[in-house]
């Protein structure tokens, strides 16, 4: 399940899933007053890489820097997709294959975990 959680200042959409939590994206929040009875939002799940075909998934845990394609693209086998940071080092996520990008499910600055689905190829 999916929530999102504002803590000073910056939203953290978290998936929590068989007791683990994991930090999937942050953004800026909008300036709201907490209370105690304020409760987690639930968002839909992003897709998985066991649910979609065509799936390029983080082979590391790591920050996206860049997103260098876009919905709808046609790129070769080999073009760099994203650039994720893992421990100090930019990698370059390369197209496995020929495609066009159907969906895009990593943003600039988001946190992912290895495994997760960061664009879908068609």
């Amino acid at each position: 399940m999916k929530y999102i959680v504002a803590i000073n200042g910056k939203n953290y959409e978290v998936e929590v899933e068989k007791g683990q939590a994991s930090i999937v994206r942050t953004t800026a929040a909008a300036p709201v007053a907490a209370t105690a009875t304020t409760a987690a939002t639930p968002v839909t799940a992003a897709p998985t890489a066991e649910s979609v075909q065509g799936a390029v998934k983080a082979p590391m845990p790591g920050t996206i820097l860049a997103v260098n394609v876009s919905q709808g693209t046609a790129v070769k086998k080999g073009d760099t997709l994203l650039i994720l940071e893992a421990m100090k080092m930019e990698n370059e996520i390369a197209a496995p294959k020929d495609g066009v990008i159907a969906q895009i499910t990593a943003v600039k600055g988001a946190s992912v975990a290895t495994g997760d689905v960061l664009v879908v190829l068609q």
